[in-house]
């Protein structure tokens, strides 16, 4: 499976983007996928992933600005990002786990740069 994201850009700050992330193929029915940012000098983190039963998690730095989806008949994940901050500047990147498997997916991240 390749994962393709796209959607970055540069913003101001206050600003929206929305990320998405599409698989190559068809998903596991059980999976998890998730969004992760490396900003420059830093280590990557987590920002949200989604289950295929729905659930949510966020990064407390996401939380009330950031809402990750999915469309299933797509293949395809999403992050709508609001309120953005110049902190929010950095490479994401899109995940993806099938439940059982021993290995994961990686996206080739998209920048995104918000400017103060």
């Amino acid at each position: 499976v390749q994962l393709q994201a796209s959607g970055g850009g540069l913003v101001q700050a206050g600003g929206s983007l929305r990320l998405s992330c599409a698989a190559s193929r068809r998903i596991s029915s059980g999976h998890v996928m998730g969004w992760y940012r490396q900003a420059p000098g830093k280590q990557r983190e987590l920002v949200a992933l989604k289950s295929s039963g729905g659930d949510t998690m966020y990064a407390e730095s996401a939380k009330g600005r950031f809402t990750i989806s999915g469309d299933n008949a797509k293949n395809t994940v999403y992050l709508q990002m609001n309120s953005l901050k110049p902190e929010d500047t950095a490479v994401y990147y899109c995940r993806y786990v099938p439940f059982g498997a021993a290995y994961d997916y990686w996206g080739r991240g998209t920048q995104v740069t918000v400017s103060s």
